[in-house]
């Protein structure tokens, strides 16, 4: 079957340019004529450098931010590959509407404006405050029987993405976080991890939401198996969008061009935990350039995760040992990047303080 991808996003990976590397170095630069010793910030400094070369020398302050929670139903479910029911997707969705849930916690503290996208969940909501309807389809296809998506499915989720990237940047959001909630879907990342870093599914392949050792080889097995059917066992190796497509989920999908269009646009990513970054990792492989917007927010306990962020080169900001999901991580890291930009932007240097400098 020969994949449909629309002009729209093929319009958008030719738009992503690469960071220019000049201006890293110019902050750094910068960095190392403020007053302190060279490199005593750490990471900061790196985050700094990085955010100066997206923003091409202008970092926007104040940095206003956006929270993008992307919501999917899975049809792998009906696999028993989770411990949960998949109507925990649509009371989950409720529960960020109703500003119950930890990322709504998050969003107010760090005021990170909540979108909640409704993108493919089994169920119908009532207008909300921060909701965005986009619904696809209830639920991706059972990837173990079938592909995930058909063309013309995938292909919307992919705008879906694209659109709310858009969106941002008409808000001028300049630093965006990107989470999901979507039962099922550490199957799904599993999948597309395994193809993408071609390490062991076992290795790869978490327990979830709670997965007991037999769920977990269950879960195992129905990966290999939906690898084979797809991909003959990966003799060769398929290309991303079809990845995508054979063993995501609208979810990831709908990320995928959420990212893609935010680099497109020259916005900061803040990537969650495993899901987003199988995600952004799609996204890498379609333009290698996008690594240079990304961020990772922090290391998810999800055994799959560090190797995505080993396959992008992203180093997480934080390691505090959660695998909750909903785009946490990302907004906890928000005020680190914040932090790193206002000391690279407001601190003194040497010179203008008349402090001495270190002694040769």
């Amino acid at each position: 079957m020969t994949l449909i991808v629309s002009s729209t996003l093929s319009n958008v990976v030719a738009g992503i340019e690469r960071c220019d590397a000049r201006f890293a170095a110019e902050a750094q630069s910068r960095l190392d004529c403020l007053t302190k010793p060279i490199g005593s910030l750490g990471r900061l400094e790196t985050i700094a450098a990085q955010m100066f070369s997206i923003y091409a020398g202008n970092i926007p302050l104040p940095l206003l931010r956006g929270a993008y929670v992307f919501a999917a139903d899975h049809g792998v479910t009906d696999e028993g590959v989770s411990a949960y029911p998949r109507a925990v997707t649509a009371q989950m969705v409720r529960n960020f509407l109703d500003g119950g849930a930890a990322i709504n916690v998050l969003a107010r503290l760090h005021e990170a404006e909540l979108t909640v996208v409704d993108v493919g969940v089994d169920a119908e909501f009532e207008d909300a405050p921060g909701l965005h309807r986009a619904k696809v389809r209830r639920g991706s296809r059972n990837m173990f029987r079938e592909p995930a998506m058909t063309n013309e499915e995938f292909d919307a989720a992919l705008e879906v993405g694209v659109g709310l990237a858009h969106g941002a940047a008409e808000k001028r959001q300049h630093l965006v976080a990107v989470g999901e909630m979507g039962i099922g879907n550490t199957t799904a990342a599993s999948a597309i991890a395994a193809v993408l870093t071609k390490e062991p599914i076992d290795t790869l392949t978490g327990r979830g939401t709670g997965l007991d050792v037999e769920g977990r080889e269950r879960k195992v097995k129905v990966i290999d198996q939906s690898l084979q059917r797809h991909f003959g066992g990966l003799m060769v190796v398929p290309e991303p969008l079809e990845i995508l497509r054979c063993v995501g989920g609208l979810e990831i999908a709908a990320m995928t061009g959420f990212i893609l269009g935010a680099a497109a646009h020259q916005i900061a990513v803040v990537c969650d935990g495993f899901i987003s970054t199988a995600a952004a990792a799609v996204a890498y492989a379609i333009a290698p350039q996008v690594s240079g917007y990304l961020f990772a927010g922090h290391c998810s306990e999800e055994p799959g995760h560090r190797y995505l962020l080993r396959y992008i080169g992203l180093t997480p900001i934080l390691n505090l040992d959660m695998r909750l999901g909903e785009g946490t991580g990302a907004v906890l890291a928000m005020p680190l990047i914040e932090s790193s930009v206002r000391l690279f932007s407001e601190m003194a240097t040497f010179s203008s303080a008349g402090v001495s400098e270190k002694s040769e």
